[in-house]
């Protein structure tokens, strides 16, 4: 029997691996989605049952700017979508400042001395600036001042990324905190006092509500691949990608994948959609990749992290979505509160489930470090942080999420523009979409965005749009109206669905 050429073959089940596939299959095209997760779709947007406890990994905000990704939401979650208030804060020397900072208040916490050293230092920075800062240590003191940077900046940020502000590029803080400086948020306090004729001249600060699915993202993207497979597509869990070869002559890709049994299925495709991580995908490329894209993919760095996911018995002490934890006597880098995400978060009300974010390399120490040893951990630093008391902590559980950031050194545009440039020359059919498709600290909506685009020129049979673009001049900070940018003009979005990390 011959084996059926589908359109394309999708890498990887989050949200660019399943909207490329739904967009596809909508237009009858014959796709197939192969996941080596053996239990969930959505990838980092997955959410993890346990005992009933449902844990977010990292916290999903559902806000774009974009009126197809908005679309899409409704179409895919319907009544599921509830509409959640958003608050987080910063914990720093025993104190919670509200984020994002209000000058006024933080200042009045950190004290007389300490503000006259930060507006000093501010001021400072603006008459002396790093000229093309480099550096993510130098962008965000140009912005700031050093003693802001070194306050509310500098800890948080080497916990994410283990590494010092010095290596880390200048283009994650463009990227992620464009748009905001002292000066500005000093003049949005002024300005918040009335509300503003203009929204467009409001600063880009966060938004106030987001839609949230009532037991989480995986909520969303199981009821997805559900859809696919209703319009005849696939979406097989528990197949780890083994190889990936283009045949010259038919111009077709032949897929290969591991099951969960161990045996070696193959798949026939035109078109290959990735969302795995660069480096991954170019080591199984055949014919091989010229060396020195070859190189570049191994070069290119990820940051993962783990949630210890505590059961507390519910005292009311916190009402926030998430904190950042600054505080440098700890390691636990953010803690998020579920049932303040979705009350449905949490089978019982008389508990709540928080996650403890802890951003390590794998195979580290911390990393390696058994279940129960991070368990402990979680409950001694939940009371350093005045968060709950570790006696109310019922029972607990760790999920590891490899590869969960792109590394933006010093060198990863290089890397990664020397992969682009090798892939359009030798695999034209080969589409990369996502975060660590793409290498590139996409949220949520951007990376639905890279694929709806991609979908888009693998009907048409070209490339008319420009899925790099994406994301391109974001803002992390969310602004304005939930799709506000009109159906039916492709445009990048810029605003984001996931937490900052």
């Amino acid at each position: 029997m011959e084996r059926q050429v589908l359109k394309a073959v999708i890498i990887g089940a989050g949200p660019a691996g399943l909207t490329a596939a739904y967009e596809l299959s909508k237009e009858k095209a014959p796709v197939v989605v192969l996941e080596a997760d053996s239990l969930y779709v959505g990838g980092i947007s997955r959410t993890v049952n346990y005992k009933g406890f449902h844990f977010d990994i990292g916290g999903h905000r559902f806000f774009s700017k974009s009126r197809e990704v908005e679309d899409f939401w409704t179409e895919i979650g319907g009544a599921d979508m509830l509409q959640r208030p958003r608050s987080s804060r910063i914990y720093y020397r025993g104190q919670f400042f509200t984020y994002p900072l209000k000058p006024f208040e933080a200042l009045s916490k950190l004290g007389v001395a300490e503000s006259v050293r930060c507006v000093m230092s501010f001021l400072a920075a603006k008459l002396n600036p790093t000229r093309n800062p480099q550096t993510f240590e130098d962008w965000v003191t140009n912005q700031f001042g050093e003693r802001l940077f070194q306050i509310f900046f500098k800890t948080y940020t080497e916990k994410v990324w283990g590494m010092s502000c010095q290596e880390i590029s200048a283009d994650w803080a463009a990227q992620r905190i464009k748009g905001l400086s002292l000066a500005s948020a000093i003049k949005h306090a002024l300005m918040s006092q009335s509300k503003p004729k203009d929204r467009t001249k409001v600063v880009k600060t966060l938004i106030d509500t987001f839609r949230y699915p009532r037991q989480g993202p995986g909520m969303m993207w199981e009821a997805c691949a559900e859809k696919i497979r209703k319009m005849g597509g696939g979406v097989l869990l528990g197949r780890k990608v083994t190889g990936c070869r283009f045949d010259p002559h038919s111009k077709l890709w032949i897929i290969t994948a591991r099951n969960a049994s161990g045996h070696t299925e193959g798949f026939v495709a035109e078109s290959v959609i990735s969302s795995m991580p660069m480096r991954e995908l170019v080591a199984q490329l055949e014919p091989q990749l010229p060396e020195a894209a070859v190189q570049a993919a191994r070069a290119l760095r990820y940051r993962d992290f783990l949630t210890v996911g505590l059961i507390v018995r519910d005292r009311d002490r916190f009402s926030d979505n998430w904190i950042y934890i600054h505080e440098p006597s700890v390691q636990v880098g953010r803690v998020q509160n579920y049932k303040s995400w979705s009350p449905e978060m949490v089978p019982d009300p008389a508990f709540c489930c928080y996650g403890l974010e802890y951003f390590c390399f794998e195979g580290d120490g911390l990393w390696a470090s058994p279940d129960k040893t991070l368990i402990e951990l979680a409950k001694s630093e939940i009371q350093k942080v005045n968060l709950a008391a570790s006696a109310d902590v019922v029972d607990g559980c760790v999920i590891r999420q490899p590869k969960a950031y792109p590394v933006y050194d010093d060198a990863y545009q290089q890397h990664v523009e020397t992969i682009r440039a090798a892939l359009a020359e030798h695999c034209p059919s080969l589409h990369l979409v996502g975060r660590n498709g793409m290498h590139k600290y996409n949220n949520q909506d951007h990376a639905m965005m890279t694929a709806m685009l991609t979908a888009k020129n693998i009907l048409s049979g070209e490339r008319q749009y420009d899925v790099w673009a994406v994301n391109q001049d974001a803002e992390y900070h969310e602004a304005g109206s939930a799709g506000e940018e009109s159906r039916g003009v492709i445009r990048v979005p810029i605003a984001s669905a996931v937490s900052p990390a």
